[in-house]
């Protein structure tokens, strides 16, 4: 059914979760990750600090330990590639799955912070209203380790 899946990765126990069901999926398929992360955005005026260089090092550094956990999950038998990225990742996210042909979407319901959230809008829901494929989001239930799973098909 699904031959290539987007899964979006943060570290956060909600993409954690939605890397688990991708991957249990692509066993099951046969189906090739892909999986995508950014760096956090620096707001313009960190610029103007002396300490800039060793913010963009450190956000840098934390994305790819970010993807480098959530490759390590992926079985050795499953095709993976990884995508770190610098641009905001809503649009990325939109802009891999054409350019990469990808027909499934797998993200967290909520990512890291949910100030960051409030304040940026949510990433998973902009993905749902704006992608041309179907997008899986998984919300982890924070007291255990059941999730509950909400599909949805962007029109």
């Amino acid at each position: 059914m699904f031959h290539h899946i987007l899964v979006a990765v943060d570290g956060s126990p909600d993409a954690d979760q939605a890397l688990t069901q991708a991957i249990d999926l692509a066993e099951s398929e046969n189906t090739r990750l892909t999986l995508m992360t950014a760096e956090p955005q620096i707001p313009a005026t960190a610029y103007l600090t002396p300490a800039i260089n060793a913010l963009v090092a450190d956000n840098h550094a934390e994305a790819e330990a970010v993807l480098r956990r959530a490759r390590d999950r992926v079985p050795e038998d499953l095709p993976v590639t990884t995508i770190l990225t610098d641009q905001p990742i809503r649009t990325a996210l939109i802009h891999q799955i054409e350019a990469g042909h990808h027909d499934l979407v797998a993200m967290g319901s909520r990512g890291r912070g949910a100030v960051r959230s409030a304040l940026l809008g949510s990433v998973s829901h902009y993905v749902l209203n704006h992608s041309p494929v179907p997008v899986l989001i998984v919300h982890a239930e924070h007291t255990g380790h059941v999730a509950s799973l909400d599909t949805a098909v962007a029109a």
